[in-house]
């Protein structure tokens, strides 16, 4: 219930946004007056009550569930100097089954509108007959039947049902034959620039078709169920956007395709002998061949589509035969309808060979156009000769060289400040900071620097001469025993 009350809320908040704006375009256009009145009004108290009898006290639920609001638009003239008389009245009435989304049964679908249902809620809003009324129900659930094709022929009252297309639009219809159609489509809440938009969108989508083909009025106009005025406007506009969409009539049938992108000077208004001939032509200019090239690929591809649905039409008779010759009793009709079905598939065998010939020309003119592209891509991107290459690759590697030698060169020269620059006084120095273990030397004269302290004996002490040995000897006689 959750999503189905929510795009009820959604179609009821759209339709009376549009309708709206419609309103105040149509004052002292379609509607007679000079002075304007405006009331809203919906039906939340009646939706409370529903909730609450069935224990459902949520605030929020009640907020997302639509309440069969409505607009009206009172219009009146001036008469005599203080008093105005009434001219008409606009009202613009959603009608949804507000039982169904109060009763809170999930995953049932709500329910279309009546015919009763409808009768009962005009009434309810007309006031006085006597005054011209305009009414507009919308139902986000759609109406049934009976409720389409009903005439609801009332005194000064013109209705007009409205209800989501599936498509992303709104169907408008009237309830009876004294509609003006300018009413219906004040009724419409979807603009003009919404339903262009809405034809661009499927054209998008459809995207893929137009490199294969092309796409058909008649088929877009009937996916996004709009007239066939609306979706020329919107391929006249796509394909002056688009400088490789193009347009063509073929066989009373508008077509858009993708051709080759549009070139400053190029001549739209040439003749179709003159197209051919360039067509044709040795040389010549490669844009007017893929435009004329891809206008015959888009019309074979419609004619192909075509044989498919008739293809499938055949089949589809093919079936029902051979369930009567199936059901059959007597051999009489079995023989007819074995003929008949005899003749069915040879006729599907011929269609599958057109279309399997045409598959095979279109194919034949999607391998040119392939190729021209190609050739026309070479020609924009202007690349140079092989003359051009070759000189460029030489003065390239001839620069590098060069840069090469300059660098050597400032090695070189870096190498020689730096040795010019560092004197002995200074590489002196640079061997003092390297030798950190060794004392530095003293600058004390020569003649009173003693020998370095060292742990090994001097000289003298390591080779005693002979009188020391003499001295010795005595000492050690003298000495008592």
């Amino acid at each position: 219930m959750g999503d189905d009350a929510a795009k009820a809320l959604q179609y009821e908040t759209d339709f009376l946004s549009g309708v709206d704006a419609n309103f105040e375009a149509a004052k002292g256009k379609h509607f007679r007056g000079s002075i304007w009145q405006r009331a809203s009004h919906d039906e939340s108290d009646r939706l409370r009550a529903m909730l609450a009898s069935n224990r459902i006290y949520d605030r929020e639920l009640l907020k997302a569930l639509p309440a069969n609001r409505r607009i009206a638009l009172h219009g009146f003239e001036r008469s005599l100097l203080f008093w105005k008389r009434r001219t008409g009245v606009a009202i613009a009435s959603v009608l949804s089954p507000l039982s169904h989304f109060a009763s809170g049964a999930p995953g049932q679908k709500a329910p279309p509108i009546g015919l009763g249902e409808v009768s009962d809620h005009v009434r309810r809003l007309v006031g006085d007959a006597r005054v011209p009324h305009v009414v507009g129900v919308c139902s986000p659930s759609g109406f049934t039947e009976d409720a389409r094709k009903a005439r609801l022929d009332m005194p000064n009252v013109s209705v007009v049902l409205i209800e989501p297309d599936g498509r992303g639009g709104w169907k408008t219809s009237g309830a009876g034959e004294s509609v003006d159609p300018r009413v219906l489509r004040i009724f419409d809440p979807e603009g003009a620039n919404q339903k262009m938009g809405r034809v661009r969108r499927a054209i998008e989508e459809r995207s893929a078709d137009l490199l294969t083909g092309g796409l058909s009025l008649s088929s877009v106009s009937q996916a996004v169920n709009l007239p066939d005025d609306v979706v020329k406007r919107a391929f006249e506009q796509v394909a002056a956007s688009d400088p490789e969409l193009r347009m063509t009539r073929k066989h009373g049938e508008f077509l858009l395709f993708r051709g080759a992108p549009a070139r400053l000077g190029e001549n739209r208004s040439m003749n179709v002998i003159d197209r051919i001939r360039q067509m044709f032509a040795g040389g010549g200019d490669e844009v007017g061949k893929i435009n004329l090239l891809a206008e015959r690929r888009a019309a074979l591809a419609q004619r192909r589509d075509r044989i498919y649905e008739d293809i499938v039409k055949l089949e589809k008779n093919e079936a029902d035969l051979l369930a009567q010759g199936r059901a059959a009793v007597s051999q009489v009709p079995k023989r007819r309808l074995a003929a008949q079905v005899a003749q069915m598939r040879k006729d599907i065998a011929r269609q599958h060979t057109t279309a399997a010939m045409l598959n095979q020309q279109i194919n034949i003119i999607s391998t040119d156009i392939h190729n021209l592209t190609l050739i026309r891509q070479g020609q924009m991107a202007e690349l140079p000769d092989t003359v051009e290459l070759t000189e460029n690759a030489v003065r390239a590697e001839e620069l590098l060289e060069s840069l090469k030698a300059d660098e050597e060169l400032v090695a070189s020269l870096a190498t020689g400040m730096q040795d010019a620059t560092v004197g002995e006084e200074e590489l002196a120095i640079l061997r003092e900071f390297e030798a950190v273990d060794e004392p530095a030397p003293s600058t004390a004269p020569a003649s009173v620097r003693r020998a370095p302290m060292t742990h090994e004996p001097m000289a003298e002490e390591r080779q005693p001469t002979q009188r020391d040995s003499a001295q010795r000897a005595r000492g050690a006689d003298a000495e008592p025993t």
